[in-house]
């Protein structure tokens, strides 16, 4: 029987092989490439950096890989991470490659960028001297102004998880809430009938609930749009970016008038003048153990599926409790 040693060491050098072919295939490669990254925190409360690598080949497909998913220490200043990710640029010499960087909208990440420019301006290898180095992520600058309206009904939507969580902690409520649901008055009734029930919505916060739900289903539509990552979707920014503009004007002369305060600050902070889990499996590996196996089944997969678009379905190389303790080593 294999050890796991054996096999801690065995992955340990398919990823250095995988590693060196990537970056020789990488070095080959015409185009620049694009690059993302995100924080990500175990349930160990670490924060690991996830860097992927986004280009286009000679025939003209779409092609992404996780080329780093590195432990980073805390504090996790500008400084820190803008050394986590030059090292990278360096170590894949792909300092003079790289187009531009998609980070989460935040001020930290504005001054990260802002250090790899002037390290970066220095070899004179910025498209435009830098000028679209720095891209925001669509995605996350949706769910920021969703974030901002649902603030507005913060107490409504409070009393729901509430009631959600209080029918769903144990069988025998479970059973009171599916004999009440068939019934009208609904949560009215569970208040007759469970005296510890506290929170019940009213009527009016569950219309207001619907109406909200129905209005932000455009957010979530156009969310799953951009984030899409087997094609490309820059070119559908705009026109998607226009329709919500259009739909919160439309939420500003309607005669709800929580609704008006949810576009009035969306529309604030977002058109003034101014999704990688780590497992629980994982977040018991080592870091060096945990990034070789994040980045050589993004690899390992290229070469499964020849030179044809990467999947979304690709394989997780998983660990089991019991064996992570030794891979820790």
């Amino acid at each position: 029987m294999v050890s796991l040693n054996t096999i801690k060491g065995d992955i340990m050098k398919i990823y250095e092989v995988e590693k060196d072919k990537m970056i020789s295939y990488l070095e080959k490669l015409q185009s620049r490439v694009a690059i993302t990254t995100d924080m990500w925190t175990s349930n160990q409360k670490k924060g690991y950096m996830a860097i992927t690598v986004h280009y286009i080949d000679e025939s003209w497909l779409l092609h992404h890989h996780i080329v780093r998913f590195v432990y980073v220490p805390p504090p996790h200043t500008k400084e820190g991470l803008s050394d986590v990710l030059m090292d990278f640029l360096l170590d894949w010499n792909m300092d003079r490659k790289v187009s531009t960087i998609t980070v989460d909208n935040c001020s930290s990440n504005d001054e990260m960028i802002n250090i790899l420019v002037e390290k970066l301006s220095l070899s004179d290898s910025l498209l435009l001297n830098g000028k679209i180095f720095h891209m925001r992520c669509a995605a996350h600058v949706l769910n920021l102004i969703v974030k901002e309206g649902l603030d507005v009904i913060e107490v409504e939507i409070e009393k729901i998880r509430e009631s959600v969580a209080y029918w769903s902690a144990t069988p025998s409520r479970m059973e009171k809430f599916k004999d009440a649901a068939r019934q009208l008055h609904v949560f009215p009734r569970l208040k007759q009938r469970e005296k510890y029930y506290m929170v019940v919505p009213s009527e009016e916060e569950w219309n207001m609930a619907k109406e909200i739900c129905g209005r932000l289903k455009l957010f979530y539509n156009i969310t799953e749009l951009f984030s899409e990552r087997n094609y490309l979707t820059a070119n559908t920014f705009f026109i998607k970016v226009c329709e919500i503009k259009e739909a919160l004007y439309d939420w500003l002369i309607c005669s709800n008038d929580v609704v008006k305060t949810m576009a009035s600050i969306a529309s604030e902070s977002t058109f003034s003048t101014g999704g990688r889990v780590v497992s629980k499996h994982r977040s018991r590996l080592h870091p060096d153990t945990l990034e070789a196996l994040m980045c050589a089944q993004s690899w390992l997969w290229k070469e499964k599926e020849g030179d044809s678009l990467i999947h979304d379905s690709q394989p997780q190389l998983t660990m089991m409790d019991e064996n992570d303790d030794l891979l820790m080593l």
